[in-house]
């Protein structure tokens, strides 16, 4: 708590008049939706898209560093408390992306999203890798969200307590495990 305190005094130093909170509409469990909770790390207006690219002037360099630490996403656990997301699960998407869902792979739905998973495991360098993409929304479409839905599927299909505590423990200590 003290922590996020901190950060929330930060970002109000550093982007006055913008509110600390990000909220945005989530596809959850069974597909229904819900409001995530994150600190902000862009600007309030911007036409950006729902993919975030490395060095994109909407970012502020706080925001770069939050996003960097992943600490702008501290506050999902208000989402966790609320029986929204879980520790661990896939990251739960826009609905856009969501929508792109289709037979088999559908079952991703059954899950509770996560703060971390296999999938934010693996794409942990996510906005790096699409910098440096000539076209990242495709290379995000065709690549890495299908990827990430494999990976999902596996998850699904072989998640345990034991390897939810692995998952985690990768996050917060990238070398471990």
């Amino acid at each position: 708590m003290p922590i996020m305190l901190i950060l929330a005094l930060l970002i109000r130093v550093r982007m006055p008049g913008a509110p600390v909170l990000f909220r945005q509409k989530r596809v959850g469990r069974h597909g229904s939706l819900f409001t995530l909770v994150k600190f902000r790390t862009m600007t309030p207006v911007h036409s950006g898209s729902s993919v975030s690219v490395a060095g994109e002037s909407r970012i502020t360099p706080l925001g770069a560093t939050l996003r960097k630490y992943k600490l702008d996403e501290l506050p999902e656990l208000w989402n966790v408390l609320r029986g929204d997301m879980s520790f661990v699960g896939p990251r739960p998407d826009v609905p856009g992306y969501a929508d792109k869902l289709s037979g088999a792979d559908r079952a991703i739905l059954e899950l509770k999203p996560g703060i971390t998973g296999p999938a934010t495991l693996k794409y942990r360098n996510e906005e790096e890798l699409l910098a440096s993409q000539p076209d990242p929304c495709r290379y995000n479409d065709e690549v890495i969200f299908p990827d990430k839905v494999k990976i999902n599927l596996s998850y699904l299909s072989n998640r345990s307590f034991m390897g939810d505590i692995r998952i985690i423990m990768r996050t917060l200590i990238p070398s471990s495990i």
